[in-house]
């Protein structure tokens, strides 16, 4: 998606919730568009710098989950990090390094993904339940902390 697609998705996602797209909260879309993955709210400082005090950026991711623009994860540690709404950035899963925190993004061929489908399926069905969505976080260790 182009940054003025996605902009102006954001703007009317925003505009819907009654919210305006003010230059903080479009820094921070832009910051995790541009990101490989999930980020922290401190994360999210140090690549914002004085774009956005972090008295501000508490208050701006709420308001983005809020209105759909933005989803949190509970990572490693316990440690919320946020990212663009699946409906933005696309679905995807996680990789998430037990050692140094870090969260990347991973897409998987349609194949595996309709194979993983199939398996949330399965184990839905088994406790009587219905499946909306699915996620999968693979923890384990990543290439910088295995060398």
């Amino acid at each position: 998606m182009t940054k003025s697609t996605l902009d102006r998705q954001v703007e009317l996602r925003l505009f819907d919730h009654d919210v305006r797209f003010t230059r903080g909260r479009k820094a921070v879309v832009e910051a995790l568009a541009e990101s490989h993955g999930p980020l922290s709210a401190a994360e999210l400082t140090e690549v914002l710098a004085a774009e956005v005090p972090l008295s501000s950026l508490y208050r701006t991711l709420a308001v983005l989950e809020e209105a759909g623009v933005v989803s949190h994860h509970l990572g490693a540690k316990g440690l919320t990090r946020y990212e663009l709404a699946e409906w933005l950035s696309g679905h995807h899963h996680h990789l998430v390094c037990v050692v140094c925190g870090s969260v990347s993004d991973i897409e998987i061929p349609r194949q595996e993904e309709l194979r993983v489908q199939a398996l949330v399926d399965e184990i839905a069905a088994i406790a009587s339940f219905s499946p909306t969505d699915h996620a999968l976080e693979i923890e384990g260790r990543c290439a910088r902390c295995s060398a």
